[in-house]
């Protein structure tokens, strides 16, 4: 166990590794900020192991306060810190702290560091890039299979992925960035989970909605709150990134954000990598962002900016769907809803049963997905209703 006159210094870049490290040793990282505001929250933590990020202190910059509070805890707490802040911690708490090390050169379980980046640290992201050449055929497959209508952008897609997955290797682009307008309801979010489904994702896809990013603190939900701040944390984002297994992000209805939020995602596409407020970085190398809006080809240069625009790869505009395409959903709603009732209510639906719900519904009168699939919900229970009526 560290002492408490021993400071541990960690490289910001690494504090995910760092995470891992101490939870595969069953011990927590807490920000000093929360004690700030409520040192009685100490006693709460005593009897358990337990590691102190104080790298808030520094917002503070008050030698005495900080002083009395470090001496609050006891010797069975880990003390870390941020060590872009290392002269700050040397000057202010050299009554506290004896020794100032840099978490590499004190750990001496590196080599278990190691397995720890490559076991506990999330699992690792399904990348269009990393997919072999037979790979690659399946997954446009079901891409395509998975999303209907729209021929020309699956066309254009399947030329997009090739030219990143080349130029990806030679180092000048870290990721692809496809920005998708039109009316709601017509298949712009469904791109994304094509795309996550034929990755072969197994968890949920990192999808963020800016309809609930428009106030002034948006930022701070989605990259973490600043330093000296409670929820002094990675925000949003990040935590919807590293649940997902596929390196696939989802930003729905971007035009509802702000001029913060549009410099943030601008430095994103242009670097290849998340950060948050506490400059905690995810690699985004091989990753695909989806972003889509609901806004006008005419809006488009309006609302987004020269500089965004110019970043992203590949920009579409979505039709409303032909009859045809519709009519193909509607037959692909109807088998997969029948499916799962013969499965899990019981096996009694057949082809006649699908025949009655697919003849009863005109997709003529559906300009959106969304209204067409409540049409076969109510469709299917209606229908079902009917037979139950009439074998009893």
């Amino acid at each position: 166990m560290i002492s408490k006159s021993e400071l541990l210094l960690y490289n910001p870049s690494q504090f995910r590794e760092l995470k891992a490290f101490y939870a595969s040793q069953d011990k927590e990282i807490l920000s000093i900020t929360k004690f700030i505001l409520n040192e009685a929250l100490i006693e709460e933590v005593y009897g358990f192991e337990t590691v102190i990020d104080i790298t808030s202190l520094t917002n503070i910059n008050n030698q005495y306060h900080s002083e009395r509070l470090i001496n609050l805890f006891d010797n069975q707490f880990v003390f870390i810190a941020d060590e872009n802040y290392k002269s700050f911690f040397e000057e202010q708490l050299r009554f506290c702290f004896s020794n100032f090390k840099i978490f590499e050169e004190y750990s001496q379980q590196k080599e278990e560091l190691q397995k720890t980046d490559k076991k506990s640290i999330g699992k690792k992201h399904k990348r269009i890039i990393d997919l072999k050449t037979d790979q690659l055929e399946s997954f446009f497959y079901s891409f395509n299979e998975s999303l209907y209508g729209h021929d020309k952008f699956k066309d254009d897609f399947k030329v997009q992925v090739d030219n990143f997955r080349v130029f990806n290797k030679l180092g000048e682009h870290k990721i692809l960035s496809l920005f998708l307008m039109g009316d709601s309801g017509i298949g712009k979010t469904e791109v994304a989970r094509a795309i996550h489904k034929a990755l072969e994702g197994q968890n949920k896809m990192a999808k963020i909605n800016f309809g609930n990013y428009s106030s002034d603190n948006s930022l701070n939900s989605l990259i973490g709150s600043p330093r000296g701040y409670i929820g002094s944390e990675d925000g949003e984002i990040f935590i919807r990134v590293e649940k997902s297994d596929t390196g696939v992000i989802l930003i729905d209805e971007f035009e509802k954000s702000n001029s913060t939020l549009f410099n943030y995602f601008l430095d994103v596409l242009e670097n290849g990598k998340l950060t948050s407020s506490l400059t905690h970085e995810i690699d985004l190398n091989g990753f695909i962002i989806i972003f889509t809006s609901n806004i006008s080809k005419e809006d488009f240069k309006k609302v987004i900016s020269p500089e965004l625009r110019s970043r992203f790869d590949y920009k579409c505009y979505f039709s409303i769907l032909k009859n045809q395409d519709k009519l193909k959903y509607v037959e692909f709603r109807i088998n997969s809803v029948v499916k799962k009732y013969n499965k899990n209510v019981a096996n009694v639906l057949d082809d006649d049963f699908k025949l009655k719900v697919f003849r009863k519904i005109n997709v003529a009168k559906f300009k959106n997905m969304r209204d067409l699939n409540k049409a076969i919900k109510q469709t299917f229970v209606q229908k079902l209703n009917e037979r139950i009526i009439k074998l009893h």
